[in-house]
C-alpha cells in the first residue's frame, strides 16, 4: 500500500464541487457547501490516503485490509445524505431499523451518488451509471427504508432515461414541496 494523500485530496475536492455544483441545481446549496467536510478529517483523510484507488472508493481497500472500514464509520456517522446514518431503534420493537430520510438529505444523496458516478466512471460515464451501481447493490442487505429507496431509485431511473435536466427538475420540486410542507 502507497500512500497517496494528493491524489486523494484532488478526488475528494472534485467529487465534493461537483456535489456543490448539483446541489445548487437542486436548491440545497448550503448543504453542498456543508457536503463531506468530515472527509478533510484526520480520521478518513489519512486512510483515504493510504488506501487510494482512483477509481473507487478507499474504504473498500480499509475493509479488503482491516476486515471493516473506520473511515466509513466515522462518515457514515456525521453525514446525513448517507442512508446509513438513518436507523434508530423502534421504540415497539427494540430493534434498530431504517428510518425515512427527509426529502432534503435524499436529495443529496442523489447528488452526492451522480457526482460519485462522474467522478470514479470519468470518461464511461453514462445517465445510467448511478442507477446501475445503486441497482447492482445487495437490495437485501441494504439497510435503507423503502420509502427512501423508491424516492432515489426514482430520481435515478429518471436521470436514465430522460437526462439531467429532468432528474434534477424533479429532485428540485420534490426538496420545494418538502420546505412547503415543513413550514404548514
Amino acid at each position: 500500500m502507497s500512500f497517496h494523500p494528493l491524489k486523494h485530496f484532488r478526488t475528494i475536492t472534485k467529487h465534493r464541487h461537483k456535489v456543490i455544483s448539483h446541489c445548487r441545481r437542486v436548491g440545497i446549496l448550503w448543504q453542498g457547501l456543508r457536503h463531506d467536510l468530515s472527509k478533510y478529517s484526520p480520521t478518513e483523510f489519512l486512510a483515504g490516503a493510504k488506501y487510494y484507488a482512483g477509481s473507487f472508493s478507499p474504504n473498500e481497500n480499509e475493509r479488503r485490509d482491516k476486515g471493516y472500514s473506520a473511515a466509513w464509520m466515522h462518515h457514515k456517522g456525521r453525514n446525513r445524505h448517507h442512508f446509513e446514518y438513518w436507523t434508530d431503534v423502534n421504540v415497539n420493537t427494540k430493534v434498530t431499523e431504517p428510518v425515512e430520510m427527509p426529502v432534503n438529505f435524499a436529495a443529496e444523496m442523489f447528488c452526492d451518488r451522480v457526482a460519485a458516478s462522474k467522478i470514479y466512471k470519468g470518461k464511461a460515464y453514462t445517465d445510467r451509471s448511478a442507477l446501475e451501481y445503486f441497482l447492482n447493490g445487495d437490495k437485501k442487505r441494504r439497510f435503507i427504508h423503502q420509502n427512501t429507496s423508491d424516492l432515489l431509485e426514482g430520481w435515478l431511473t429518471l436521470l436514465a432515461e430522460k437526462g439531467e435536466d429532468a432528474a434534477f427538475a424533479a429532485v428540485r420540486k420534490a426538496v420545494k414541496e418538502y420546505r412547503q410542507a415543513k413550514k404548514r
